[in-house]
């Protein structure tokens, strides 16, 4: 807003009123300014270590500390670890004996002389690898009494006249999708160790197999999550052919679901199918799509922690340290208690942290008064509810949510944060890294559908490259329990 001297004159013409207005529009006009400027400020200063912005996004400037405590304990192997030491083998595969031929100091010949002792070692290595070519014959016989000619079966893994077998073929979907490796990588290390050369055409077919092989499996993943108590979501931004999609991954300690949608919401979670049936606890960053269904739910405590860090650091208001505090000591008070067999904490520990956590927000929504109405112009423009400060928004979260919030603390089977779930997702982020994204959907759908099927596997401490053995040899492995 610009004014003359001429305008300025005026307006004071105008006498008292005229000039109390302009003053209060001016001072409105400033006060919005310097709020946007602070909000500006707090997004230049949010990294992965006070909000929830990923490390990646930090860049090479702002390496700063974690919020993780230094550990008191030494570096390198603990007291009593077994350690991974190389054991003595009593049935070696072979012996090389090395002779002594002269004397390496007179030089005379040592042939005939007997042996005094024998020094002994082990080397542990793996034998050349070189590409086996086994040929499959069927008999065919005519039968003497009616004349029907029979004929033998090949195995159900052998179903053309030349083919890859299926431990190379486990090994090509291992090194793409197991270990991330770009196609044209694999078709380097295939080349170098086994000396076979494999077309990038050859592996996306391997990996359509596995894919289509895999659709029962995963079915059945789905559901086991979907009746698990506790289950971690989390969903984070996946490229596909040029266009942010959303990866939501649903998991437990033992099983991984993966998904792929153009959407992030409520759309994506339904036709991802496990949340609409959901009963059990489910575990999330508050995001506001999983507040809409109808399940306990338990709020990652991590998040909240780097918010109050973030709130700490730019506002300078204590209450932020004493809420961030107060839940690590609950936490730490929680794991003493697990450590000693307990399932719950005493009455007088629960009534005295949840008297805390209250007084902390009193004193919290205190330092942060609701914003005022401000000028009746100003209510004709804007509508709705007016703007909340970054930790009025947080205050009000952390008051609305408190039983979501101290869950871990009153059910000590439900964890402090969501890392399940982080850790989960944090290998998609490496392979988005890696190859830059997917260049269609059903390239993304069927890396999902088989890493979850890997990460599951891993999970349940089953070898991967024998899963994928089995399953080329149409003999799938479910890595759920059986019933026995």
């Amino acid at each position: 807003m610009q004014l003359s001297d001429a305008e300025i004159r005026a307006i004071y013409a105008e006498g008292e009123e005229a000039v109390v207005s302009v003053v209060s529009e001016l001072l409105e006009r400033l006060n919005r300014l310097e709020s946007e400027v602070k909000d500006l400020q707090g997004r230049l200063r949010k990294d992965s270590r006070n909000s929830s912005k990923p490390p990646s996004g930090d860049g090479f400037g702002k390496r700063l500390r974690s919020l993780r405590r230094s550990s008191e304990r030494p570096s390198g192997g603990q007291t009593g670890h077994p350690g991974q030491t190389l054991e003595w083998r009593s049935d070696p595969d072979a012996v090389e004996r090395h002779s002594v031929a002269v004397c390496s100091t007179c030089g005379i010949s040592l042939a005939t002389v007997p042996v005094e002792d024998v020094l002994a070692r082990q080397v542990l290595d793996i034998p050349p690898i070189d590409l086996v070519v086994t040929e499959h014959h069927v008999e065919v016989k005519g039968c003497p009494h009616c004349g029907q000619v029979n004929q033998g079966s090949f195995p159900p893994e052998v179903n053309t006249v030349v083919q890859y077998g299926s431990r190379l073929k486990g090994i090509m979907v291992y090194l793409m999708e197991g270990q991330l490796l770009p196609s044209n990588r694999v078709c380097e290390v295939l080349r170098d160790l086994v000396g076979v050369r494999v077309s990038e055409g050859t592996l996306y077919t391997t990996r359509e197999q596995c894919f289509e092989h895999l659709a029962p499996i995963e079915a059945e993943i789905q559901q086991a999550i979907q009746q698990a108590a506790v289950v971690h979501f989390d969903e984070t931004g996946l490229r596909v052919n040029q266009c942010l999609w959303w990866l939501h991954v649903a998991s437990t300690n033992g099983l991984t679901y993966y998904f792929v949608h153009p959407k992030r919401g409520q759309v994506a979670m339904d036709e991802m199918g496990i949340l609409p049936a959901f009963s059990g606890t489910a575990v999330h960053d508050g995001w506001k799509s999983y507040q809409r269904y109808d399940c306990e739910h338990s709020l990652c405590n991590a998040h909240h922690l780097r918010e109050l860090q973030y709130i700490l650091e730019h506002y300078a208001q204590p209450w932020a340290f004493q809420m961030s505090l107060l839940l690590v000591t609950i936490h730490h008070h929680v794991e003493a208690a697990k450590a000693q067999g307990q399932r719950t904490l005493s009455q007088q520990d629960l009534a005295a942290f949840e008297a805390r956590y209250q007084a902390i927000l009193a004193q919290g929504l205190a330092d942060n008064p609701l914003p005022s109405p401000g000028p009746a112009s100003a209510k004709k423009r804007k509508r709705g509810r007016p703007r909340r400060s970054p930790p009025r928004n947080l205050l009000e979260r952390l008051q609305a949510h408190s039983a979501s919030v101290l869950g871990f603390m009153y059910d000590f089977t439900l964890p402090f944060d969501n890392n399940q779930a982080e850790r989960d997702l944090r290998m998609m982020k490496l392979k988005q890294k890696i190859s830059g994204g997917f260049r269609s959907e059903d390239g993304a759908r069927r890396f999902c559908r088989i890493r979850g099927y890997l990460a599951t596997l891993r999970k349940q401490g089953l070898n991967v490259l024998d899963a994928l053995l089995n399953l080329f040899s149409a003999n799938p492995q479910s890595p759920l329990p059986q019933p026995e």
